[in-house]
């Protein structure tokens, strides 16, 4: 007899992930102001916790979007004043990315229609258990990372 998908840690954990993102996901994207897609919100959470100023490259990689994806997005967001986007005076070859004073006033507008939900996830949990469950999620990521480097080095030619 075939074995079961419950009797598989490793299965379960990845269904949780998926489940976990998905909820997430459709929360954060009901309380988003009207035309903000999630990944556009993405790019101004990440704008706003990194700080301005960083390439379209650096974001891809910490967003795990394609670069047509994010160029897509970037574009969307730049259309409704929401980023700016100019070639670097260091180097004329690469981009920077910065928020808007209207990207902020959104991003600060989803934030706070966000909180109430964050508040009752932080009533729920202690930091304790999101303390312990750090360690493992960040080993996964990082083994994942590194699967997933390996693989590529190995497609590309020599």
């Amino acid at each position: 007899m075939a074995a079961e998908p419950e009797d598989h840690p490793d299965v379960q954990v990845f269904d949780e992930i998926r489940y976990i993102e998905h909820l997430v996901r459709t929360a954060i994207t009901k309380k988003l102001p009207v035309g903000v897609t999630y990944p556009q919100f993405e790019v101004m959470n990440l704008l706003s916790r990194r700080g301005d100023g960083i390439t379209p490259l650096v974001i891809a990689r910490a967003l795990q979007m394609t670069k047509s994806g994010l160029t897509n997005t970037l574009q969307r967001l730049a259309a409704r004043n929401m980023i700016r986007v100019e070639n670097c005076q260091a180097d004329g070859r690469q981009k920077r990315v910065w928020l808007t004073a209207d990207g902020r006033a959104s991003y600060i507008q989803s934030m706070i229609a966000i909180r109430p939900r964050m508040d009752r996830l932080r009533d729920g949990f202690t930091q304790k258990e999101f303390r312990e469950a750090l360690p493992f999620l960040k080993a996964l990521r990082t083994w994942l990372g590194e699967m997933q480097e390996a693989s590529a080095s190995e497609l590309r030619p020599a």
